[in-house]
């Protein structure tokens, strides 16, 4: 990969996410060749914060219908990273004032 922005393509907003946050996870999309160590190195650069483990999976396509025909959504990579303690990445800005 040529760039940090290559390799992450976006988090991922879900409220499984969300829960994983408050364990020091971060969930992202990222690219589908785009082996642990690059991600790690991605995120601690992006972020400047320090990864200590990176956990990868696949996302099978869902079969989706629009009228009559059938189709499915994509296939997708993501990664879920584990930050060291102390560490946090603030993703959407300030989020204790969006839970009041």
């Amino acid at each position: 990969m040529n760039s940090v922005y290559n390799v992450i393509i976006r988090p991922v907003v879900t409220e499984r996410s969300f829960d994983l946050m408050g364990q020091n996870k971060y969930t992202f999309e990222v690219a589908r060749e785009a082996p642990k160590e690059e991600i790690a190195d991605a995120v601690e650069k992006l972020f400047n914060v320090r990864v200590l483990k990176v956990n990868t999976m696949w996302v099978k396509p869902k079969n989706k219908r629009v009228r009559y025909a059938m189709g499915k959504t994509r296939t997708w990579k993501k990664a879920v990273v584990t930050l060291a303690p102390g560490d946090s990445i603030e993703i959407f800005g300030n989020q204790q004032s969006a839970e009041a």
